[in-house]
């Protein structure tokens, strides 16, 4: 099957349901009880999350009952895993509050993100901003767009190209390797700006309606990833793992990076990646 328009519609609804019903009524009264560590002391779970994955899924298997929902935290409990995504006719991958240690500190700065993939292909993805109520949106072929809650749609489309002294980025070095994390910062003045969100809804979003130039992440969970990979990419940018080839939502390693166009990929690459 081909994902529709309706359908994204809907998936963004019930996206949006779980941001009013679950995220939004708990930000900023977290106690700390309701705030854990799952893999060290910056990965962070809520109840919130927890909640919100939950309401998500079920309304996702009550509408598309032969799909599979794959979402970060019943993945971090081991309740599922990646391994379906390469041949599942139908696959929803959520990420219940993204930017969750912005959430955490009240910090205004996080979304809901969900992409749909059909045998392997991402073929919709969608962000939910629930502090403006607006999606960012993108469906396989026919292009990517903002939306109000109003129903008025904007296209998107990403940064004319620039040289990379003109260029604002987004990026991770975290997760890097320790020779390469210290070869990216170390040329960070080659480019024009350079910031850092901790939440990849933003991230995208930014890129997406053009007012950034690049993108840059090493560790590459599809429930961050795949759908601004997709409104990028329909927005008309360019992306690549770190070594040229294509991006699927099945990788997890291999880094990634986000320009205008093929050509700015390279000149950044080379700029900030090359040896």
């Amino acid at each position: 099957m081909a994902f529709s328009n309706a359908q994204l519609d809907h998936f963004a609804s019930i996206l949006e349901e779980a941001a009013e019903k679950e995220v939004m009524p708990a930000f900023g009264h977290l106690g700390k009880g309701a705030i854990r560590t799952k893999e060290g002391p910056i990965d962070l779970v809520t109840d919130a999350d927890e909640a919100s994955e939950r309401l998500i899924t079920k309304r996702l298997l009550a509408s598309f009952p032969n799909s599979i929902v794959i979402g970060e935290e019943a993945v971090a409990k081991g309740e599922t895993n990646l391994d379906s995504l390469k041949d599942a006719t139908l696959a929803f991958i959520i990420d219940p509050i993204d930017g969750t240690r912005n959430y955490a500190t009240a910090t205004p700065l996080f979304g809901l993100i969900g992409a749909v993939v059909e045998k392997g292909e991402i073929t919709a993805g969608v962000i939910i901003e629930p502090i403006t109520q607006r999606r960012f949106c993108a469906l396989k072929g026919k292009g990517a767009w903002s939306q109000l809650s109003n129903g008025e749609r904007t296209p998107l489309k990403v940064a004319p190209p620039v040289p990379v002294d003109q260029m604002e980025i987004h990026l991770s070095t975290g997760f890097m390797p320790q020779e390469l994390r210290d070869r990216v910062n170390s040329r960070l003045s080659h480019v024009g700006a350079v910031s850092m969100f901790l939440c990849s809804a933003h991230d995208y979003r930014l890129l997406g309606e053009g007012y950034r130039h690049g993108l840059m992440y090493y560790k590459l969970m599809p429930w961050d990833h795949a759908a601004g990979w997709l409104i990028h990419q329909e927005a008309g940018g360019y992306s690549a793992h770190f070594d040229g080839t294509p991006y699927r939502p099945y990788h997890t390693t291999g880094g990634i990076l986000y320009a205008p166009d093929e050509a700015s990929w390279k000149a950044l690459h080379k700029e900030l990646l090359a040896p």
